[in-house]
């Protein structure tokens, strides 16, 4: 069969084409620019290509099944011309939902956390559970790569609410990290936001786990319902006796229903490398991995990239990149980092991922901002979106409180890094600002050369 991708540089749709590949089908695709992943892609064996050009799609209908991403506008030539000519058209959340079916299906869904405890799920039942396929929203950092392959029939997804996405999804067990209002573009406002949540909730089978305090009721849902949290122990899987060793990373036990896990050591630094890791763990925990087995392979875990991802380390300067875009994940990245690095000098940079959230949401990125001690904010990525008036970065500028902040382009970022005096930088954003990452790197270990 011929699977043909419109929007293939995507975290999720990569992973789709990836897993096509190695079924033994013939893969290939568009995306709008190239980058590491379509790079990736190409050097295993998917031809790519990034100027619309119909003569690309395979030309057997009957034989060819088409996967695009709401991320492409409507009225892109390649989606015309399949919508027109009668090609099989399917959106990636169906794609996906059509895999799963006949698996055990553990799904991790919420509107931060999410890509994280999907990647070290899917980690502890590989590394020390039966094992299983994973569909992850990020690179593995153990694995370098965002498909895990297992002849097992279970199968880890990410479930993204974004498009009503995990609608298509119906887990044996779920995990909602949170359900803060994002995707107003899609949603209108919050009400409808968590009743799609509540939704998804529904159609999971065996067991849920929910962020102790979020509003899902037991008797609205067939699964039966676990809580978990940091250190609450009012959640039936929290941690206790919380420490942080030199580099950050915590120590805590976890205890849930069936006891206590002592002495884990969470892989990842951060208070909310725990949090994930608990959230991760409870899951595995109800797939009966043993102690052992938990706290070895969320030692082991490595993260993922743009995840809390150090991307640089020297005496006195430290660079970390991550992929947060919502006012609750940077809130909580920065209060991270700053548990990592108690008492040093934060510098962020940060640029915003459309016009709508940055309509939506201007005080409370400008709140969770002004937390740091000097901002380099950059212009909207604007992604599927065109231009609002009067809705650019400036709104959030001229709200952040922190000592210093300044507004820039893209473009200048990089010299007006060169002579910067920095401690501790991180870098924030889902738009292409990971295209700098490697950049402000190798421009820091020049410092050092």
């Amino acid at each position: 069969m011929n699977v043909y991708f419109i929007g293939i540089g995507g975290i999720g749709m990569s992973a789709i084409a990836r897993y096509y590949k190695r079924k033994g089908n013939a893969v290939s695709g568009y995306d709008r620019t190239p980058s590491p992943l379509t790079a990736e892609l190409e050097a295993e064996g998917i031809p790519v290509h990034y100027e619309p050009d119909c003569s690309c799609i395979p030309a057997d209908k009957e034989g060819t099944l088409v996967i695009w991403t709401p991320a492409i506008p409507q009225d892109m030539e390649e989606l015309v011309y399949v919508r027109e000519n009668g090609y099989r058209l399917v959106k990636r959340s169906r794609a996906l939902g059509e895999i799963c079916i006949g698996q055990r299906c553990l799904a991790v869904a919420g509107t931060h956390g999410k890509t994280t405890t999907t990647t070290l799920t899917a980690h502890i039942m590989n590394e020390s559970g039966p094992g299983a396929s994973a569909f992850l929203g990020g690179i593995s950092k153990n694995y370098g790569t965002n498909l895990l392959v297992s002849t097992e029939k279970n199968i880890v997804v990410e479930a993204d609410e974004f498009d009503r996405s995990f609608l298509q999804l119906f887990p044996t067990v779920a995990v909602i990290t949170a359900m803060d209002a994002d995707h107003l573009d899609i949603y209108g406002d919050l009400e409808h936001v968590q009743e799609a949540y509540r939704q998804f909730a529904a159609q999971v089978e065996g067991t849920l786990i929910l962020k102790y305090g979020l509003p899902i009721r037991q008797e609205d849902i067939r699964a039966h319902i676990y809580s978990y949290h940091l250190d609450n122990p009012e959640a039936d899987f929290h941690g206790e006796n919380l420490r942080a060793d030199a580099d950050g990373h915590y120590r805590f036990d976890l205890v849930y229903p069936g006891g206590v896990i002592e002495d884990i050591r969470a892989g990842i630094p951060g208070w909310i490398g725990v949090e994930n890791s608990i959230a991760a763990s409870a899951v595995c925990l109800c797939e009966g991995i043993p102690h052992e087995g938990i706290r070895r392979s969320v030692g082991s875990f490595q993260g993922v990239r743009r995840r809390l991802d150090e991307r640089f380390a020297a005496p006195g300067l430290n660079y970390i990149d991550d992929y947060a875009h919502h006012p609750a994940e940077l809130a909580a990245a920065i209060s991270s980092l700053r548990s990592v690095f108690p008492g040093r000098r934060l510098t962020g940079i940060f640029q915003p991922h459309l016009y709508t959230r940055t309509r939506d949401f201007a005080p409370e990125f400008a709140a969770a901002l002004s937390t740091l001690d000097s901002l380099i904010l950059l212009d909207i990525y604007p992604a599927r979106e065109e231009p609002i008036p009067g809705v650019t970065s400036q709104l959030i500028l001229d709200a952040v409180t922190c000592p210093e902040k300044v507004l820039i382009r893209k473009e200048a970022l990089l010299d007006y890094l060169k002579d910067k005096e920095l401690d501790v930088l991180a870098s924030f954003g889902a738009g292409d600002i990971d295209r700098l990452v490697e950049p402000i790197a190798e421009l820091l270990k020049n410092r050092y050369e």
